[in-house]
């Protein structure tokens, strides 16, 4: 990916090239022209100051005497007149450039990247659709940071508009440039969620290869491509038709059920079923020490050494590298995290 500074110089020379060099094709013919109007009595400097000041509309008096040379006087009037019209033209060069957010738009996203590159810990989302905007729109409910990746810039916009806030880069998250522009080196996980299951499979592949570590979770449609996914590395592999066969059936077995979790995503407060994991070589704590009573939080379950206890007693033990499974708003999942790390 191009650098923005770099982007930035490119479009400035683009858009103002041609009124700069008219700005010196004037200065040189100018310096030319005076020095023959002076007969070569009047220095370089002297020729090329009087073109300048021509050309600007200073109004200091002439450097080069023109009482007695009409000819002198009839250049002044052209090279004025042409460096009064170039100017002019740089101007209006200028304003379009300012108008059409050029110049804003390069700083935006030269800032942009500057506070992803500050991200660790985050989540990358390949593909602002259906799909990767209700990922994004939980991310975003949970209080996890985020970065987009989406080669439309239609659909970026439509993001903009209900997230303003949102790091995204405009782009094919294939490509192996762009998920390093976005972090993947520091990131917690990818959602390959492209409409594309080819596409899904590429940056499944390039985000394993570039980051081991993170969590990868692809979207495929065709179950033909399921074990290829997984054997390029993606941790979980998510069918839209069949968990929303799933959701269907589960609303006419478990109502109940169905509509707690639905007013439970819905609430403000963020509250989710969430899970807290200690890290491998922390010590052994009590779960009343390592997950005090709080009203932020319940704990649900404990999954260590292969099985898991459902509502464990305050005197359990959990070990390093055990998972704590819990329902908590945004705040109790953070002071959990805090916990677990202590």
């Amino acid at each position: 990916m191009e650098h923005p500074y770099r982007e930035l110089a490119t479009r400035i020379y683009l858009a103002f090239r041609y009124p700069l060099a008219a700005f010196a094709v004037i200065m040189v013919v100018g310096t030319i022209g005076y020095g023959i109007v002076a007969h070569g009595k009047a220095s370089v400097l002297d020729c090329a100051y009087m073109t300048f000041i021509t050309i600007a509309t200073i109004g200091y008096g002439e450097v080069i005497d023109m009482s007695a040379s009409p000819a002198g006087r009839v250049f002044t009037m052209v090279i004025g007149f042409l460096g009064v019209a170039n100017i002019f033209y740089m101007t209006s060069k200028m304003t379009a450039f300012i108008v059409e957010s050029d110049l804003n738009e390069g700083l935006r996203r030269h800032r942009m990247q500057r506070d992803i590159d500050g991200l660790s810990g985050h989540y990358i989302i390949c593909g602002i659709g259906r799909v990767g905007t209700n990922v994004l729109r939980e991310l975003v409910a949970t209080g996890r940071p985020s970065v987009v990746i989406e080669p439309a810039a239609a659909a970026l916009e439509a993001m903009r508009e209900v997230y303003p806030r949102q790091h995204y880069l405009h782009g094919d998250g294939a490509d192996d440039e762009l998920l390093r522009a976005a972090g993947v080196q520091r990131a917690a996980g990818v959602f390959a969620v492209t409409g594309d299951d080819n596409k899904n499979l590429v940056v499944t592949l390039s985000a394993k290869q570039l980051n081991p570590g993170a969590r990868v979770i692809a979207r495929c449609h065709d179950v033909r491509f399921v074990d290829k996914i997984r054997r390029v590395g993606a941790d979980d592999i998510v069918s839209p038709d069949y968990t929303g066969a799933l959701r269907i059936a589960s609303s006419m077995l478990r109502p109940a059920v169905v509509s707690f979790l639905d007013e439970m995503l819905r609430t403000d407060e963020g509250l989710r079923v969430e899970e807290v994991r200690l890290a491998d070589g922390a010590r052994e704590r009590r779960i009343a020490e390592l997950a005090p009573a709080n009203t932020h939080y319940v704990v649900l379950a404990l999954r260590q050494d292969g099985r898991r206890e459902f509502n464990p007693r305050p005197d359990v033990v959990a070990k390093a590298g055990s998972t704590l499974v819990v329902m908590a708003t945004p705040e109790g999942r953070a002071k959990l995290e805090r916990l677990a790390a202590g």
